[in-house]
């Protein structure tokens, strides 16, 4: 194995040794758990390491926080997900609740299908909700979104791509 660290990996560790500390109090007073914050903070740098390519921030700490602003708002929004799915839960009768294990199954494939429509813009993400759980048509989606006809299916057509895309892979 060798110890020549890529440049990008120096430049991360550069970034987690001068800024680690302050990413972690600007989490820490954003985040209720301690516990958490170190999560995310970890997070923030991991999702450094994974980018292909990386230049030098000239403002590393807003860099930083930009990334761990989009893992919060992830986090929170799965979390309001958990909940959702959950107080629905507790409206279906004890006796015809899924088990444990179906529940947690259930809730990460809601995890997955909202990691795969937040790919999507948030018109074409609405568009593709009210289709397919909501059963709206093409005009009325068109009316709440203040889009034309045209412009749903095209959203609609991403949103069933994405699902394509999760299913089987990038088409070729």
């Amino acid at each position: 194995m060798s110890s020549v660290q890529s440049p990008q990996s120096e430049l991360v560790g550069a970034l987690y040794r001068d800024h680690r500390g302050w990413l972690l109090a600007w989490l820490r007073r954003n985040v209720a758990c301690p516990q958490r914050a170190e999560d995310l903070s970890q997070d923030t740098f991991m999702r450094l390491l994974g980018r292909d390519e990386l230049k030098e921030p000239r403002e590393p700490r807003a860099f930083l926080v930009a990334i761990a602003k989009g893992l919060l708002f992830d986090y929170f929004r799965r979390a309001a997900l958990e909940q959702a799915y959950l107080t629905e839960l507790m409206l279906i009768p004890e006796g015809e609740q899924p088990s444990v294990e179906e529940q947690q199954l259930i809730l990460e494939d809601l995890k997955n299908i909202d990691r795969l429509l937040g790919k999507l813009s948030s018109k074409a993400r609405a568009a593709f909700l009210y289709n397919r759980l909501d059963g709206l048509g093409h005009a009325q989606i068109a009316e709440r979104l203040g889009v034309s006809v045209p412009r749903v299916r095209q959203y609609l057509a991403q949103g069933i791509r994405q699902c394509y895309i999760a299913l089987y892979g990038e088409p070729v």
